[in-house]
């Protein structure tokens, strides 16, 4: 739901950059942080990978648009990385294991690919503590809604609950938490995000028989139709080192 990077995702990174590191940023969208963590500290050579060609496009023109050469995009699933075994200082992710069916083999080959020491810093969305308001009763169930699809493609919207446990369950140690509030889209943008969502799913062939669906659908509609408001996303940051 959340596409796209809140201008601070990155940040919690950028005190941890060394000259000469090799950093990878996974499921880098548009290649937003991807540039910040390339020219933050020179030289930082930094790698952007996400499956989405288009995006890719996008990122590289944004590269190049900003005469910046530190940076480069690859092609590639997260768990899939064509990467050889500690080639990376630092492997960064932001929105990315809460969409992902096996976030524990995203885990494994972010270790791979980080060298003995290494750091894997994450950023990961918990809608259980999302700050909406108002938040109706149209809102609930908007979100329901939306949750239910993002399962339904093999993702989590409360993946931030659980980020520490897999980290530690990757192998990782020295495992750091903190949980943060800024949002990538506004109130009613979210609104209109959610609505176009769940509008398609219910329009789809399987989805025409589906009444949860197109219930959320109308709250949605609903909720769109509505006042303005304030929206806030938890992200729960986390630092850890490969072995």
């Amino acid at each position: 739901m959340l596409e796209g990077y809140a201008p601070e995702a990155a940040g919690f990174v950028l005190p941890l950059l060394r000259s000469g590191m090799r950093v990878l940023d996974v499921g880098c969208q548009g290649g937003t942080a991807t540039l910040s963590l390339g020219t933050a500290v020179h030289p930082v050579h930094a790698v952007g990978v996400d499956r989405d060609h288009g995006r890719l496009a996008a990122a590289r023109q944004s590269a190049r648009r900003a005469a910046v050469s530190t940076v480069d995009f690859l092609a590639a699933a997260p768990h899939a990385l064509p990467l050889p075994p500690g080639s990376v200082d630092l492997a960064f992710s932001h929105a990315l294991l809460e969409s992902v069916s096996s976030p524990l083999e995203v885990l494994a080959e972010l270790a791979r690919v980080l060298r003995p020491g290494g750091t894997l810093a994450l950023s990961t969305a918990d809608w259980s503590r999302a700050k909406l308001r108002p938040k109706t009763a149209n809102v609930d169930a908007a979100l329901r809604g939306a949750y239910l699809l993002q399962r339904r493609a093999g993702g989590n919207p409360f993946a931030g609950r659980h980020v520490a446990d897999w980290v530690e369950r990757a192998g990782f140690r020295d495992v750091r938490v903190r949980a943060r509030f800024h949002a990538a889209v506004g109130y009613r943008e979210l609104a209109h995000r959610v609505e176009e969502r769940l509008a398609a799913a219910v329009q789809a062939p399987e989805g025409e028989r589906d009444q949860q669906l197109a219930s959320a659908a109308r709250s949605a509609w609903m909720w769109v139709r509505g006042g303005g408001g304030d929206f806030s996303q938890c992200w729960v940051e986390v630092l850890a080192r490969r072995e």
